[in-house]
């Protein structure tokens, strides 16, 4: 047989193996009161396990290996957090082995009492030649009802490690939400290709600088362009002329250093994507946007947070053009519905949640969920494979859980963390 360690702690965890008659080697009777609860950090793989050994009920630990041989491999012989290890439970019992008392630590061998049909579908998940999920062949087998509930606990995994690298860049910012929000926002105005830049122009250029000047707004457009690199160059057009004016002053006055122009992209943008575009739309965001954290926390309905990032209008340059001094055919520079979805997505539903889990405060975990479900499904090649094997995304609150899936679970085959997995392992075990 191949497989894992893992293998045995999913089969000790849900008592998948035959318990008919389980002895130690040394022919004391097993009772499972309690397996234990799983630890995935150091120390025995089940602590706070009860059974009752021979006449002896035991509180303690169990530790799981391949072989006995491998307590020993794994230096548990002299540490002190086995010191608590009341069963030891292997596949192959090939060594005897003692405990730091210097007794015959209790023994459990699983060899032949491993069921063949559970095997064979492990077999088939961690080692079979899948072209796209590990259950790719099994799955349509699993209750729909078992695969939501798991797409909603896995979405909520992805809602909390995004949130802690909110609440990371919440301590940089000494507590400050609004200044938070306002970096993690521009760099989602990047989509991904331009994330970075967007980034490093947010962190550069403070929110309380453009406040100060929001009374003009050639003044914020000049230092949105200015810190990102932009009004290095000579112009001819008198747009970006005044702009470079207006920047060489504010950039002595705010001691400003601009990020290097050389990290924004174009190549494979569509214009309308192109980061000039984006960043005349963030300008008119910031223009128009007062606290907008702090709107959003007070703004319950989707549509009215929609609105919030709705109506960006460009400055009229932008209308005939893509870049400074290229002039090109007039077209509208609107950020579109698709861009709002996208912003309310990967910024506001995160920060609800995010602000909710910090506070503890359950609304705010629930408006983020709530938004996820009225937001439309993404359309990406992960959730068209999924499509195909059957699992039809409706929301972005099911496409963003399959997101997770995919990159967290299927592509490292963690099947038997995953709850669609231990649905197909333990159909029709006896």
């Amino acid at each position: 047989m191949l497989f894992t360690e893992d293998f045995l702690h999913y089969l000790w965890k849900f008592k998948l193996f035959d318990m008919n008659g389980i002895q130690t080697t040394e022919g004391e009777m097993i009772e499972i009161l309690s397996a234990g609860i799983h630890n995935f950090n150091s120390g025995a793989d089940f602590q706070n396990a009860r059974l009752r050994i021979g006449d002896t009920e035991w509180a303690g630990n169990v530790e799981i290996h391949l072989a006995s041989s491998d307590w020993h491999k794994h230096h548990h012989t002299h540490d002190k957090a086995y010191n608590n290890v009341i069963l030891h439970v292997v596949y192959q019992h090939d060594e005897d082995i003692a405990g730091m008392d210097g007794k015959p630590l209790p023994t459990l061998q699983l060899h032949n009492r491993i069921p063949a049909d559970l095997y064979l579908r492990y077999h088939n998940l961690a080692y079979g030649k899948q072209q796209i999920i590990p259950c790719e062949g099994s799955i349509g087998t699993v209750k729909s009802m078992a695969i939501q509930n798991w797409l909603t606990r896995v979405l909520v995994e992805r809602l909390q490690k995004k949130s802690e690298a909110v609440i990371e860049r919440l301590k940089l910012n000494k507590g400050d939400w609004e200044e938070t929000f306002y970096q993690f926002l521009a760099a989602n105005f990047g989509f991904k290709v331009n994330a970075l830049p967007f980034e490093l122009l947010a962190k550069s250029l403070p929110q309380n600088i453009l406040a100060k000047n929001k009374h003009i707004p050639l003044q914020v457009e000049a230092l949105i362009f200015g810190q990102a690199g932009f009004l290095q160059d000579d112009f001819t057009d008198e747009y970006p002329q005044k702009l470079k004016t207006e920047y060489a002053y504010l950039q002595k006055k705010y001691n400003l250093s601009p990020v290097e122009k050389h990290l924004w992209k174009f190549m494979r943008l569509r214009p309308q994507n192109f980061p000039t575009i984006r960043l005349a739309q963030f300008a008119t965001l910031v223009l128009q946007a007062n606290h907008l954290f702090s709107k959003i926390l007070e703004t319950t309905e989707v549509p009215q947070l929609r609105k919030l990032f709705g109506n960006i209008v460009v400055n009229d340059y932008w209308l005939n053009h893509y870049r400074f001094d290229a002039e090109s055919k007039s077209s509208a520079k609107s950020f579109g519905d698709a861009s709002v979805d996208l912003l309310l997505l990967n910024t506001v539903s995160v920060f609800l949640y995010s602000y909710g889990s910090y506070h503890q405060q359950q609304k705010y975990i629930d408006r983020s969920l709530e938004l996820l479900e009225n937001l439309p499904v993404e359309h990406n090649h992960i959730v068209d494979d999924f499509y195909d094997l059957g699992v039809k995304a409706k929301t972005a609150f099911e496409s963003q859980a399959l997101l997770e899936l995919r990159n967290s679970y299927c592509n490292h085959k963690k099947c038997l963390q995953c709850g669609v997995g231990n649905e197909i392992l333990k159909f029709n075990v006896s």
